[in-house]
């Protein structure tokens, strides 16, 4: 299914990972690896590379961030791989679950 994204899903999924990364007010380590091998099985270009890594570093603006713009064809894939990414570093914060909840309460209402 990632295959099928386009460059702006591709980011657009990319923003929602690396803010989901911020959930617990870090990003760890595990979750940066994650990120980074999610990076490669998009087959990201440079400048979105340099995007990630740019998210990574400042958090993504919250007003930037909009659930409801997520194609309703891949929110199960937007949930999962921020689900996945929460279970990274191997223990999912309360405030990462919190998070994750509101996600998925947005896209499946």
């Amino acid at each position: 299914m990632l295959n099928k994204l386009s460059r702006d899903e591709r980011l657009q999924l990319m923003k929602f990972v690396c803010t989901f990364a911020w959930a617990d007010l870090k990003v760890q380590e595990a979750e940066r690896q994650f990120i980074f091998e999610l990076v490669q099985k998009l087959g990201l270009e440079s400048d979105e590379v340099l995007q990630v890594e740019h998210w990574l570093s400042v958090p993504p603006p919250s007003d930037e961030v909009d659930p409801t713009q997520i194609p309703e064809a891949h929110r199960r894939l937007f949930l999962d791989v921020v689900d996945q990414l929460a279970r990274a570093d191997g223990r999912v914060y309360q405030r990462e679950r919190e998070s994750i909840a509101l996600l998925r309460d947005l896209l499946t209402s």
